[in-house]
């Protein structure tokens, strides 16, 4: 593992602040810690039967609180996410997609604790040919107070970024409208969009924003090792395939800090891009995050 801010053990949670100088903004600062993760998991294609065990491990060895899931299949009632879920005795929802002939392919979010509601939304076409995408938001029960956690897929195509500019606003307005938080929003997914493109800069303050007030922080440009922490890499022989180049597309965005400091961004990695007996579990690699909570 290459996460070093944080044991797998959920040590930690056990109620320790530090209280920090007169003039701090937000008083005593908590040291307990939220791990979230998100990460492709590439549907059924390659040899998908024989990935699914790589990706379980992947996941038991990050040993996220929350986890953010694209392309995620799904037969009727039986989701890879509730399956996923199910290994760790966990909670999960689905967000449907895209009909295939065997299976149906979405996204999902899988939490340590329990999902009370959960609500999705269509993205908007822009013009383009409908990719069907959508953003999903789980309303999480955890031990330190409600997390609303939202995930989206956006459009894939290298010349769709007007397409995920009007997805992001939409995304943006679907999160204003949600209900209040007492925590920072977080927003994970595949966002097909390197950092330096226009629909992320309209994230993260450096374009004008999708909605008034709304802005995140990245989690790998605040607490990555410096590198360009690529999640779509063609040492990957999956990813290589399609002759694109290696990028960062994936990510875990946070809302301005709260209280005590809540939602700071204090670690991040990126998991997943070695094989697992022998294979690599997806095409992209996970993108995984701490935060105090």
């Amino acid at each position: 593992m290459s996460l070093g801010f944080r044991s797998s053990q959920l040590s930690g949670y056990d109620e320790r602040v530090i209280e920090l100088e007169a003039d701090s903004n937000f008083g005593p600062i908590r040291q307990t810690r939220l791990r979230v993760a998100s990460w492709n998991l590439w549907g059924r294609w390659g040899p998908w039967r024989a990935r699914q065990e790589p990706i379980r491990k992947t996941l038991d060895a990050i040993d996220a609180d929350v986890i953010c899931l694209q392309e995620v299949w799904a037969e009727e009632e039986r989701t890879q996410a509730s399956v996923l879920a199910r290994s760790r005795g966990f909670h999960s929802v689905y967000g449907s997609r895209l009909p295939f002939p065997d299976f149906d392919l979405g996204i999902g979010i899988v939490s340590r604790w329990p999902i009370v509601g959960f609500e999705e939304r269509p993205l908007p076409e822009a013009g383009a040919p409908d990719e069907r995408r959508l953003v999903l938001r789980a309303d999480i029960d955890g031990p330190r107070g409600p997390l609303q956690v939202f995930t989206t897929h956006l459009n894939w195509r290298f010349d769709h970024s007007h397409v995920r500019q009007a997805q992001v606003e939409s995304i943006a307005q679907f999160i204003a409208e949600s209900p209040e938080r007492s925590y920072p929003a977080i927003l994970c997914g595949d966002l097909n969009a390197t950092p330096d493109s226009d629909e992320i800069r309209m994230l993260t303050g450096r374009a004008k924003v999708a909605q008034p007030g709304l802005v995140f922080h990245d989690a790998w440009e605040v607490a990555g090792d410096g590198s360009a922490g690529f999640t779509w890499d063609n040492a990957n022989p999956f990813a290589a395939r399609d002759l694109e180049p290696n990028r960062r597309i994936d990510y875990v965005l946070v809302g301005w800090p709260k209280e005590g400091g809540a939602g700071q961004i204090v670690g991040a990695g990126v998991e997943g891009r070695v094989p697992v007996d022998g294979i690599h579990p997806s095409d992209h690699a996970a993108i995984v995050a701490d935060l105090r909570y």
